[in-house]
């Protein structure tokens, strides 16, 4: 596999709760890659949450953060990158995606909000309907996220180490 990677990092988009946390930690394991959740390192960044930075300066301010943290990562090699839902939405972090392999984990819209529906930490959602919020985003960003290098569906039966094997499987059909 790594022959066929060349060090080039992976990159895991696709809505909140896909798991691409999850998958991408042990993706790198089997990789042999180091993992970077780019959230995280958002809110290392900024010294608060993304939470508390959605509402202190806004989503534009949140965009322009974790773009800059993209380019920053996209410097590495050797990585697997989970990232931010939304990260599809700004143009300019395509040209950073696009040195790796992007792999969209796309999961329907139920199974989403099945897993998030306890989760407080997600500004997108605090509404009165987040199910419908989350249908919404998924409508704004399907097109984004079917520009990724591989696509792989996700359903509820489908444990985080099935997710991790189909990625690697799938892999080959993409780099030759």
């Amino acid at each position: 596999m790594n022959n066929l990677l060349k060090g080039i990092n992976v990159y895991l988009i696709g809505m909140m709760g896909v798991g691409k946390t999850t998958v991408g930690q042990l993706l790198a394991k089997e990789l042999g890659y180091r993992f970077v959740d780019t959230d995280v390192l958002i809110e290392q960044v900024a010294g608060k949450t993304i939470n508390q930075i959605f509402t202190d300066s806004g989503e534009e301010e949140f965009r322009q953060l974790e773009a800059k943290i993209l380019s920053e990562v996209s410097a590495y090699t050797q990585l697997t990158v989970a990232t931010g839902g939304g990260i599809v939405l700004q143009q300019m972090n395509w040209s950073y995606l696009h040195q790796g392999l992007i792999v969209w984990l796309d999961a329907p819209v139920d199974l989403l909000i099945q897993r998030l529906q306890d989760d407080t930490t997600r500004p997108l959602l605090q509404t009165t309907d987040p199910a419908a919020a989350l249908q919404s985003l998924l409508d704004k960003r399907r097109h984004l996220y079917a520009e990724a290098d591989l696509h792989i569906p996700i359903n509820a039966s489908d444990t985080p180490e099935v997710i991790t094997s189909n990625i690697i499987a799938a892999i080959p059909s993409v780099l030759k």
